[in-house]
C-alpha cells in the first residue's frame, strides 16, 4: 500500500456468516488501460485482505465528466468526447469479470447502448454479470452526456441480495427504498461526488458537500435498515475536486469504516443476516410502513 493511500477497517470473529466487504475512494481518468491497471491493483489488494465484495467508483472505467456545467476539454465547450461507451456484454466488462474471479466486483462505466449512453454500474464476478443498474437522476448538465435509467432493483449474488445506486441517486430517499422493498440486504452506491462548487473550502473535510454525502449514506443505511458500501472517486478531474469519504456502514447507522477525503479502501466485516435481524427485531422501518397513508395530490402547487 502507497504512503499516499489508507486502509481503514474493523476486524471481526469470522465465521460462516460473515461477510467482509470493502468500498473504495480511489483516483480515476479517461485512460482505460490505466483505469484497469488501477482496479486491477485494488481487486488484487482487496483480495489479499480476505474481501469478497468490493465496490469501485462511479465511472471508474474511464473517467468522469470533465465539469457539471457541460463537458469540457481545454476550457472550450462540447469539446470532451467523454468517457470511452463499453457495452456490457463487451470485452471490457469480461475483462473486469476476470480481474474479479472468486470475488464480487461493483464498478461505474459509461455504457454502449446503442444509439443511447448511459452512466452505469455494473457488478460481476469470475463467472460473468451479475446485475447492472443505469444512473436515473441526473444532476445539474450531466444530461447532456447520459441518459437517464428507469427503474431500481435488487439481485441475488455469491455474497446477498444486492441492490445499486449511483451518486445523486442516494438524494432521493424512494431509491433506497425501492431496493430495500426489492429484498436487498447491501446496498451499493458509486460515486463521483465532488466537493462544493460555491464557497469551497482548502481542506475537503469541512467541505458542505462532503458532510452532504456522509448524511445520505448513513440516512439511507439506517432509514433502509440494510448494509450500505459507498464507494467515491478521489483527487481531481477537469473542474471537480471528489471528496472520497468511501465507507460501510451499518443497518443502524453507523459507519463501521471509512476513508476520509484521500484515496484509501474501508474495510468492514459484518454478519449481515444477523445485522439485520437484529436492526429490525424492535423498530422494523419496512414491516411498519403505513404506504395507504403516503399518497399525494399532483394538483398541490408548489412555491
Amino acid at each position: 500500500m502507497s504512503a499516499d493511500r489508507t486502509m481503514s477497517g474493523v476486524t471481526g470473529g469470522g465465521g460462516a456468516g460473515v461477510l467482509r466487504m470493502a468500498a473504495v475512494a480511489e483516483e480515476f481518468g479517461r485512460d482505460l488501460e490505466e483505469d484497469f491497471r488501477i482496479a486491477g491493483r485494488l481487486i488484487e489488494e482487496a483480495r489479499e485482505a480476505g474481501v469478497r465484495l468490493l465496490a469501485l467508483p462511479e465511472a471508474c472505467l474511464g473517467g468522469y465528466l470533465l465539469s457539471l456545467d457541460g463537458n469540457t476539454a481545454e476550457g472550450v465547450p462540447g469539446t470532451d468526447p467523454g468517457p470511452p461507451a463499453l457495452a456490457l456484454d463487451g470485452p471490457e466488462i469480461r475483462r473486469l469479470a476476470s480481474l474479479a474471479g472468486e470475488m464480487t466486483v461493483v464498478a461505474g462505466y459509461c455504457e454502449d447502448a446503442g444509439d443511447r449512453r448511459y452512466n452505469s454500474v455494473v457488478c460481476v464476478s469470475g463467472d460473468g454479470v451479475l446485475g447492472n443498474h443505469r444512473k436515473v437522476h441526473q444532476p445539474l448538465n450531466e444530461d447532456d452526456s447520459y441518459s437517464s435509467g428507469d427503474r431500481f432493483h435488487a439481485f441475488d449474488t455469491p455474497v446477498g441480495r444486492i441492490g445499486m445506486l449511483i451518486c445523486y441517486d442516494k438524494a432521493f430517499p424512494e431509491s433506497s427504498r425501492a431496493l430495500a422493498l426489492d429484498g436487498a440486504e447491501i446496498a451499493v452506491c458509486v460515486s463521483a461526488w465532488p466537493g462544493a462548487r460555491t464557497q469551497a473550502v482548502t481542506d475537503l473535510a469541512e467541505d458542505r458537500w462532503k458532510r452532504r454525502f456522509d448524511l445520505f449514506d448513513r440516512a439511507r443505511a439506517l432509514e433502509n435498515q440494510i448494509v450500505w458500501l459507498s464507494a467515491n472517486q478521489a483527487g481531481t478531474f477537469g473542474s471537480l475536486r471528489f471528496v472520497g469519504s468511501a465507507k460501510v456502514v451499518d443497518p443502524g447507522g453507523e459507519v463501521l469504516a471509512a476513508t476520509g477525503v484521500g484515496p484509501g479502501m474501508a474495510v468492514a466485516e459484518l454478519d449481515v443476516a444477523r445485522a439485520l435481524e437484529t436492526a429490525r427485531r424492535a423498530m422494523g422501518h419496512l414491516r411498519d410502513r403505513r404506504p395507504e397513508t403516503y399518497s399525494y395530490s399532483l394538483d398541490v402547487e408548489t412555491a
